[in-house]
């Protein structure tokens, strides 16, 4: 079937940088296009998918002219979630993610998931926020926690993560404490300086109205009127886990954000953010939100190696269900090559 859509206005911007918009609507639906007389895209293919694109661009065409502008990479990730799941529309999308301003930045949510990662905190004391990377939990956290505190909601924002290292072992490293923990905690301040002026960051760093600390820091305290982040989750102990979600006081809110996928924990301990969802399951005012390579907001590679590391880790896990199941006795390594010796000539030097 071929079907042709005419756009007016916004061509460039549907195209995107390197076409990488349209090349997505080919992939994702199957489609083949062409640009024709300049403002006038054809489409071809099945007719399902074909009147899917044609909803999609319909949308697009008609938010344009609206006066709607779409920023660097945000149409390419509402495209993602439109031609992933036919419930949604370009138009609901785009619409239900009104921007909201967070400091100096202006921010909307650009997947299901993140919108209802944004309301699950506005309506939550406690919120769980479990995903892959470049999903937008710790930033979008960041960003409510910096709107909070701008807006006289909570007087203080404390920030905290495990000081793990993610599979190397850094040594000593010189200066102050805060110097030696200031590299676990730098994408936190990441995040805080693109909201807010490093000036003003700062100053409320001096008056302690803004935290960073490690979790160890966290032990014995009550954190009132404050909004606190716990980053990196899946590195904590079942026993961090509990005295962090304790340490909640009066007037405070707590988001708790992790990766099952990428824990660093040693000697294979069990991951405080996988044991707390066991055990908090169906607790009230508690909200999980959930995650998936369809809410990779980062370059369109991140969600393709999102992809590609579940499905090997998929193979690698049935591979090995398969094996026990066949083989009741261990498979008995393979024996090692004797070590080879490789002789080496010694200069001879004349004697004095």
């Amino acid at each position: 079937m071929k079907s042709c859509i005419q756009i007016s206005r916004g061509i460039e911007s549907l195209f995107g940088t390197r076409d990488e918009n349209i090349r997505l609507l080919e992939n994702q639906l199957q489609l083949r296009t062409r640009l024709l007389d300049g403002d006038t895209l054809e489409i071809e293919g099945e007719e399902l998918q074909v009147r899917r694109a044609e909803q999609i661009l319909a949308d697009y065409a008609d938010l344009v002219r609206e006066g709607h502008a779409f920023n660097n990479g945000d149409l390419n990730s509402y495209m993602r979630v439109c031609t992933a799941d036919p419930g949604v529309s370009l138009r609901r999308l785009v619409e239900s993610g009104k921007s909201r301003s967070f400091g100096k930045k202006v921010l909307a949510p650009k997947t299901v998931n993140q919108r209802r990662y944004i309301d699950a905190i506005e309506h939550h004391d406690l919120i769980f926020g479990i995903g892959p990377a470049g999903t937008g939990k710790t930033y979008l956290a960041v960003a409510m926690a910096v709107a909070d505190l701008l807006n006289k909601r909570v007087g203080r924002i404390v920030l905290t993560r495990p000081a793990v290292e993610a599979g190397e072992h850094l040594g000593f490293l010189p200066g102050t404490l805060q110097q030696k923990i200031d590299p676990y905690l730098r994408p936190l301040y990441d995040a805080l300086f693109d909201m807010i002026d490093s000036e003003k960051v700062e100053k409320l760093l001096e008056r302690n109205v803004i935290e960073i600390a490690p979790l160890a820091f966290m032990r014995g305290r009550t954190l009132n009127d404050c909004f606190i982040i716990l980053d990196e989750a899946q590195n904590t102990t079942s026993e961090q886990m509990k005295m962090i979600l304790t340490r909640q006081g009066f007037n405070s809110k707590m988001v708790v954000t992790g990766d099952q996928t990428q824990i660093d924990l040693p000697g294979g301990k069990k991951s405080g953010l996988i044991n707390a969802v066991e055990v908090l399951k169906g607790v009230e005012g508690i909200a999980f939100v959930t995650f998936d390579d369809r809410d990779v907001v980062r370059h369109a590679l991140v969600q393709r190696i999102v992809k590609a590391y579940d499905r090997y880790n998929e193979m690698i896990g049935a591979g090995r269900q398969l094996a026990l199941k066949l083989n009741n006795e261990p498979v008995p390594e393979p024996a090692a090559d004797p070590p080879q010796t490789t002789a080496v000539e010694i200069p001879e030097f004349p004697l004095a």
